[in-house]
């Protein structure tokens, strides 16, 4: 480190009195010419993509926005505005419930997608590669498929057949290989074989398709989902400081929990 300027370094954004430039692009050429998505990709990528692989990108954005009150991101946010918190607050309570188990599951999915993309690449039929790797995902992480399953939509998540057909039509065109629909459909056979009934690909599955065919590192499939569901936390938040309420929990304050100690209160 020659100078404190070298503490932090990056090729993301440079400024002068005056002056901003986005990956080396001046901010006034890219306000009114490139789009939300496009912006996304610049700033996460350091190019700007074509229109078709943008409106790829913003097709899988748009899919991932919001899944109702059930949703515990959703849930944080709104009972975070009951309990008083900014908007920005609520956002953030959400954001922070995005993990392994609720939103990550993206990030998982296009991991054993590559894994099973790289094993066909080396040469394995595709159906191999899927039952290889699919034995050795769950000797390391655990029997959870992520990107298969939902508990609430069964046997289609409608949002999943919508992606996959725009990714068959951007592979049509040249946009996208074609290859990680191609995983995915074919970790989803095996799936419904091993199980004897549909696995439907979730969300987290058929995104995972469309930042893999547009080449995004797994760790920004996560990040991505959360970009989309923070539209969904805003929206709720606002919503419910519309609406009022203090304090208002999980459920309704006649709905009690089961309690499982000793002396219960009969």
């Amino acid at each position: 480190m020659s100078d404190v300027a070298d503490w932090w370094s990056t090729e993301i954004i440079d400024m002068a009195p005056g002056q901003i430039r986005m990956r080396g692009r001046p901010i006034e050429e890219l306000i009114g010419n490139v789009s939300f998505a496009q912006m996304v990709w610049l700033m996460t990528r350091g190019d700007l993509p074509s229109k078709p692989e943008a409106d790829l990108l913003e097709a899988a954005l748009v899919a991932a926005v919001d899944h109702g009150p059930q949703a515990p991101s959703i849930a944080a946010a709104r009972m975070a505005v009951t309990c008083g918190l900014s908007l920005n607050g609520a956002m953030a309570n959400a954001v922070n419930m995005l993990d392994d188990v609720h939103g990550g599951a993206g990030e998982q999915a296009l991991e054993l997608y590559r894994l099973i993309d790289s094993a066909a690449t080396d040469g394995a039929p595709l159906d191999e590669a899927v039952a290889d790797c699919v034995a050795e995902f769950q000797a390391t992480r655990g029997k959870y498929i992520p990107g298969f399953g939902h508990r609430f939509h069964k046997p289609v998540d409608p949002r999943s057949p919508r992606l996959l057909a725009l990714v068959d039509e951007a592979a049509a065109n040249g946009v996208v290989s074609g290859r990680f629909a191609a995983v995915g459909r074919a970790l989803g056979a095996h799936l419904e074989a091993a199980r004897g009934k549909p696995v439907p690909m979730n969300i987290d599955g058929a995104t995972a398709v469309i930042y893999g065919e547009l080449g995004f590192p797994a760790p920004l499939a996560r990040g991505l989902f959360c970009l989309s569901r923070s539209v969904g936390a805003m929206s709720h938040a606002y919503e419910q400081m519309q609406q009022g309420g203090r304090n208002k929990g999980p459920t309704p304050p006649h709905y009690r929990w089961t309690y499982t100690g000793p002396n219960p209160i009969s």
